[in-house]
């Protein structure tokens, strides 16, 4: 009977989602020596290659369906773990998170965290990150997650990730004279400030074509050709285009994410920032 552990299914999912056994071995602490015989010995044990080894690192049709398969079992094994390590945690939380995180990516994991802790009851409240900082001195939070300029801006916070951002639009809807038509979340968002300055920086002239304080405000008005927007990477829809060839527009400094954190030693607290850093970290 084939089984896999925990280590050979988070490898595999590593390089899947990386393309590359050097990034996978540094994202689950181990050598690309040692990731590479994890892979191996899964493909000896299910009989077939889960992955083209070419100029690109990419996976077979048997390698995809198998990768559906190894998140389920991965999520489900981290559940098990969870729920038996810290089964009798307690208390209320408040959680503070930008809105385009909550609708992208932490809906799924939130209602993990739930279902494993069900005696830990989350208050949460999406904002700009600048105000969840603000709001979070004054002790409105325990725990928050939120974007920077720079890991060195939040000194006190643990850093998550640094995640590119892109342009994101059509780009043909402007020509190279034309006022950059933009579409931004209002005052105090990180995209907007990041867009802004570095079109001032290169003096290049930008107007405001559309305003929303949604994710899913900003991407309808994209869609609708109105203008267009800055993102991170991972939260561009795949219907949406990335510029990256436009004389027009310069390059984009990436974001980094951070969490907060109020009490040292609440339990609860600590629990959500373990799994949020399990779960989200890159």
């Amino acid at each position: 009977m084939t089984s896999f552990d925990l280590l050979s299914i988070q490898c595999f999912i590593s390089v899947a989602e990386l393309g590359s056994f050097t990034k996978a071995s540094k994202k689950v602490s181990r050598t690309q020596s040692a990731v590479s015989q994890q892979i191996a010995k899964m493909e000896a044990s299910l009989g077939t290659p889960l992955f083209l080894r070419g100029k690109e690192l990419t996976l077979t049709p048997n390698g995809e369906i198998f990768l559906g398969y190894a998140k389920r079992i991965y999520a489900l094994q981290r559940e098990v773990l969870d729920r038996f390590h810290e089964p009798d945690i307690s208390g209320n939380l408040r959680f503070g998170l930008p809105e385009d995180f909550a609708t992208v990516f932490l809906s799924d994991v939130l209602m993990d965290f739930i279902k494993i802790h069900p005696r830990i009851f989350l208050n949460i409240e999406c904002d700009f990150t600048l105000n969840l900082v603000d709001r979070f001195k004054k002790n409105d939070f325990d725990l928050v997650l939120v974007k920077m300029n720079r890991p060195q801006d939040l000194p006190y916070g643990v850093d998550v990730w640094s995640e590119p951002l892109e342009w994101v639009g059509n780009s043909t809807i402007f020509q190279k004279d034309d006022p950059v038509p933009l579409i931004l979340s209002p005052p105090p968002c990180v995209y907007r400030a990041r867009a802004i300055d570095s079109l001032e920086e290169e003096k290049i002239r930008w107007r405001l074509a559309f305003s929303s304080p949604s994710y899913s405000g900003t991407v309808a008005a994209v869609r609708a050709g109105m203008g267009i927007t800055v993102l991170p990477r991972n939260m561009i829809p795949n219907d949406l285009t990335t510029i990256r060839s436009n004389a027009a527009l310069p390059p984009l400094y990436d974001t980094h994410i951070s969490i907060l954190k109020s009490q040292e030693k609440n339990a609860a607290v600590n629990s959500l920032e373990k799994f949020l850093l399990d779960r989200m970290k890159k």
